[in-house]
């Protein structure tokens, strides 16, 4: 579908009447601006993962999966244009997702292009993703004079720019580009996401309170994306592994590895050099209960994959324990059952992969990646409560590390860093183990 400039135009002027009437159709007034970047940054992060899915499964072949990651991705973009509307109304709600849909029909056509090698197709795509960062900067600042055009269309760019990084990695069979890529095109949304919440919340502060870069507030949305973005690396590397793509798997084990190697840096950063070399072997060695149900499921072996499942259940009992022994405003029960819960959806969408049902593994991938927010978010409040000089309502805002950008945003190093540390403690038997084959 291609969205004309008259149009858009239309739509950057039905926005901005409707933000008058805001009172009637925004979320409660309760709502912290923190909050918003949080639910901004799950759905631009999972849109990029579903996009990088879709176009990869198309370059390989796989017709099954790229309608379910399509269909998954489609349906990511109906829950965006549901969130403008949270804040805009209706209207705006209709008018978006024809807009929206419109950037991934262009990234379709480039992805045809690159598996035809037509580099005039891609060249065209290319071209129309570009015009179409003008055109909906203009959109936005329509709709919110906070949003200076420019800054947004650079920012729409950047993520144009590292998602086609992530096809042409894909199309030159180069798996571990295209994963070290798409972490990269995963980060930057959250420069996205904090840029439109802050705009939001100050168009609207009565309705959004609060800053988005508060240091819980950052502290939040490290754990949200990291979790979630641990959940899909976990998934694309079982994906790959029992669909036979040895050179896939590895590269996803690997990035997911990557990861593992950051937190226990970021381990040390905080608790010391020992901490660090501690934490990184504990981490890991966790990985073989997942990679045991995952063996399991390959083979149709229903004992492998009960024994696996046990141990995980386990698992979260002991580390419900650690948890609450680190931070006691985390009950080990309380913890225990939402690690159980991650474990549970986690393994749905290995059983669907196993069974080649892919529509159904990407909407149980949906539904795991959407519950790392029922980990992230009591973990960020126990922090919080437990740290409330650094973490409390009164803590100071961050210093800057977004420049450039014509828009303010924030980021604190120091939250990043204890960020990271519990997203290790949460989620590291998850990590899959780098083996040649599954």
């Amino acid at each position: 579908m291609r969205i004309t400039r008259s149009l858009l135009w239309c739509l950057a002027l039905v926005l901005f009447a409707l933000s008058a009437a805001l009172p009637a159709h925004a979320a409660p007034a309760a709502t912290s601006a923190g909050d918003l970047r949080v639910m901004l940054d799950g759905l631009l992060t999972e849109h990029t993962a579903l996009a990088a899915s879709a176009t990869n499964a198309a370059l390989g072949g796989r017709d099954a999966e790229f309608k379910a990651a399509a269909a998954a991705l489609d349906a990511n973009s109906v829950d965006i244009s549901k969130a403008i509307g949270t804040v805009y109304g209706a209207d705006a709600e209709k008018a978006f997702l024809p807009l929206w849909r419109s950037h991934i029909g262009f990234f379709v056509d480039y992805t045809q292009g690159a598996a035809a090698k037509d580099q005039a197709k891609q060249d065209k795509a290319v071209a129309d993703l570009v015009n179409y960062t003008q055109d909906f900067g203009a959109f936005l600042n329509g709709a919110n004079p906070n949003l200076p055009k420019a800054a947004v269309a650079d920012l729409l760019k950047t993520h144009v720019l590292t998602l086609k990084d992530v096809v042409d990695a894909q199309a030159a069979g180069d798996q571990t580009k295209a994963y070290a890529n798409l972490r990269g095109a995963y980060t930057h949304m959250d420069m996205i996401g904090n840029a439109l919440a802050g705009a939001i919340s100050k168009q609207f502060p009565d309705k959004f309170t609060g800053s988005t870069d508060t240091p819980v507030a950052v502290l939040r949305t490290t754990l949200n994306w990291q979790l979630q973005e641990h959940t899909f690396l976990a998934a694309s590397a079982t994906n790959a592994a029992l669909g036979g793509r040895d050179a896939e798997f590895k590269a996803a084990a690997a990035a997911l590895d990557a990861n593992s190697v950051d937190i226990s840096k970021a381990i040390g950063t905080v608790y010391g050099a020992d901490a660090e070399k501690a934490f990184l072997p504990l981490w890991r060695s966790h990985i073989g209960f997942f990679v045991d149900y995952t063996q399991g499921a390959a083979a149709k072996d229903q004992a492998k994959q009960d024994k696996a499942v046990a141990d995980l259940v386990n698992y979260t009992q002991d580390f419900g324990a650690f948890l609450n022994g680190a931070n006691p405003n985390l009950p080990k029960a309380a913890v225990a059952d939402l690690l159980k819960t991650h474990v549970l959806t986690l393994k749905d969408v290995v059983d669907a992969q196993a069974a080649g049902d892919q529509t159904k593994a990407y909407a149980n991938l949906r539904t795991a990646f959407g519950h790392m927010p029922m980990i992230a978010n009591p973990l960020t409040d126990a922090i919080s409560q437990q740290f409330p000089d650094r973490f409390g309502a009164n803590a100071a805002n961050m210093p800057g590390l977004m420049p450039n950008t014509g828009i303010e945003t924030t980021l604190s190093l120091n939250v990043l860093v204890l960020g990271l540390a519990v997203v290790l403690m949460a989620t590291g038997f998850l990590v899959v183990r780098r083996r040649p084959t599954v």
